[in-house]
Order: C-alpha cells, then structure tokens, then sequence
C-alpha cells in the first residue's frame, strides 16, 4: 500500500471538491449559448444574449406581475384524482404525485388575486412543468373559478396560457373542460369585465380550441408556439410544406391571429395599459413627496427623541 497516493491524495481530492448545483448553468435552446442562470433569473428568464424567453413557472410568473409581489391564492375546488383509475407505463396518480412534488403545484393551474399598478386583477397561470401544462378537470375548475371570482370582483382576468393540450388520462372528461371554460368567459363577457390572454411558448392542443382564443386581447411573447396541431401532422395532412415560423408569434400576428408580441419586460406595463384601457381606469400616479422645511440656522435642530413618529401604514386588501 502506498500511503503518499492511496491516503494523501484521496484525502487533498475531498478538500478540494465542491458541490456543483444541476442548474447552475442553462444552455439557450436558441443559441446553444451557457448563461448563469442567477442572471436570467434576474432577467424573468429572458437569455441576455439572445433574447429567447424561457418558461417560467407559475410563482415567477405571478410575482413579475402583481404589486409588490403580493398576491392573494385563490382556493380552488377539488377534484377526483383520477377518475378513470387510469394506467398506461404507470399509474396515473404515480404522476400526479411526482409532478406535485417537482413543482409544488396541486394541479397545473394556479390562480391569484391582487393588484396591476393599483387596479385590482385576477390570473391565472399554466405551469408547464405540470404534467406538460395539460388540461384535466383540476386545471377546467381553476379556470372557472378564476373567472367567476373576476365576475364577483368586477375586475379584469387575465390568463397566461401554456400547455401541451387536453390531459389524456382523463379522456373525455378532460374534454369536457374545454365548453365549460367557453361558458365561463361568456359569463365574464357579460359582466363586461375585460378578459386578456397572454400566450407562451407552447400553447397548444384543446386549451387553444377554447378559452386560449377567446380573449377580448390577444397577446403573446417573443416566439412562442401557438397552434392546434403540429407542423408535421398538418403538413402530411394537407402535402405541402409550410411557411418558415409557421405557428410562431410573430407569423399569427402578421396574419391577424393575434393583436400584440410584447418582451416579457413590458408585459406587466403593457397588461396594466390595457385593463385601464378596457375599465376606462384612470392611471395610477404616485405622489411626489411633500418639502420639507428647512430649520433656520440660529434654532438648533429638535431631538429625534421629541419628533413625534408617523403613523405606521397598514396595507388594505384588495378591493
């Protein structure tokens, strides 16, 4: 045994050695560039370089939107976990379970209630990462009653739609989701309150054959794909090929499908303009504050013991 190789060295290696977090590091799925991800994290995900928008998952996405980052969660109702005791690779609710667990998400849905620069808004997020952002009974139910409490609060909705499509196994249950939600924007309409949809890479399947198109505006970001079905189903169907950025933001936009492609850095800004646009709001325009007086020379300054404290502000709900 040679103590120098087999125990010095072993031991200096285990000094040396660092823990390396996995995401440390993301790679731009556009340039192939690696980018440190606190930086695009600081950035909402947005690649500095490139300017390719990443996904973002449904807390992110809710505090680059609401004041302050503050938002109330809305309870949403439950649901049968798996209402055809589905089984393909594995069990259904196996999945459920993992997805839960990666995303800390009940479902892949999430809904919140605050305020956009001061006027009360309620949105709803599809998280991707659960389970391909699809549209089960849980994610229907959480639209509708998104939507029902914009009607109760008389305040615009908004939705920030990505998904794969219709959750399969739920069959046609899953569905079944996509009337239900169509009925529920009709009864926003009604109230004439506005309903805005933003849409992400990818937004695809049933959620855009319902409430992802049905929006009173029509927004999406920077590239993302938004379609039914696939390029390549829809190219063996009709046997031809399709234009370059067939299914991309900026092709549905230039050919009327949607109103407006706007960076994720002016989306809150551009969010609030139109839902005071829509409300006829007046915009909300922070106070200047007030002088203060100067204290004559030949008077010393009072203590700060004797100045008398301001109230403390107490933060009032949303209305």
């Amino acid at each position: 045994m040679n103590w120098l190789t087999n125990v010095v060295r072993p031991k200096i290696r285990n000094i040396l050695k660092r823990e390396t977090p996995d995401n440390l590091w993301i790679k731009c799925p556009d340039t192939g560039q690696l980018v440190f991800y606190k930086d695009v994290e600081s950035n909402q995900f947005v690649i500095p370089g490139s300017n390719y928008h990443m996904r973002m998952s449904a807390d992110a996405r809710l505090k680059s939107i609401f004041d302050n980052e503050t938002w109330y969660d809305v309870a949403l109702p439950e649901v049968t976990a798996d209402p055809l005791k589905f089984r393909d690779e594995r069990k259904y609710v196996d999945r459920i379970r993992d997805a839960r667990a990666k995303t800390g998400l009940h479902d892949s849905v999430k809904v919140g209630f605050g305020k956009l620069e001061g006027s009360a808004v309620v949105v709803a997020v599809q998280d991707f990462d659960f389970m391909g952002g699809s549209l089960g009974m849980a994610a229907g139910e959480a639209i509708v009653r998104g939507l029902e409490l914009a009607v109760e609060k008389r305040c615009p909705f908004i939705v920030f739609a990505a998904s794969g499509g219709a959750r399969m196994q739920e069959g046609v249950l899953s569905l079944m989701q996509l009337p239900r939600t169509t009925v529920a924007v009709q009864m926003l309409r009604e109230a004439r309150q506005p309903y805005i949809v933003v849409l992400t890479n990818p937004t695809t399947g049933g959620v855009t054959a319902s409430y992802a198109m049905l929006g009173d505006v029509q927004i999406a970001e920077p590239g993302a794909l938004i379609g039914f079905a696939g390029a390549r189903v829809i190219e063996q169907t009709i046997r031809e090929k399709l234009p370059d950025g067939f299914q991309r933001a900026e092709y549905l936009r230039d050919h009327g499908m949607i109103d407006l492609v706007v960076h994720r850095h002016e989306l809150r800004p551009t969010l609030a303009r139109v839902c005071r646009l829509l409300t006829k709001a007046p915009e909300m325009i922070e106070a200047e504050p007030e002088p203060t007086a100067a204290v004559p020379p030949d008077e010393p300054d009072e203590p700060a013991a004797a100045q008398e404290a301001p109230p403390a502000a107490t933060a009032a709900p949303p209305a």
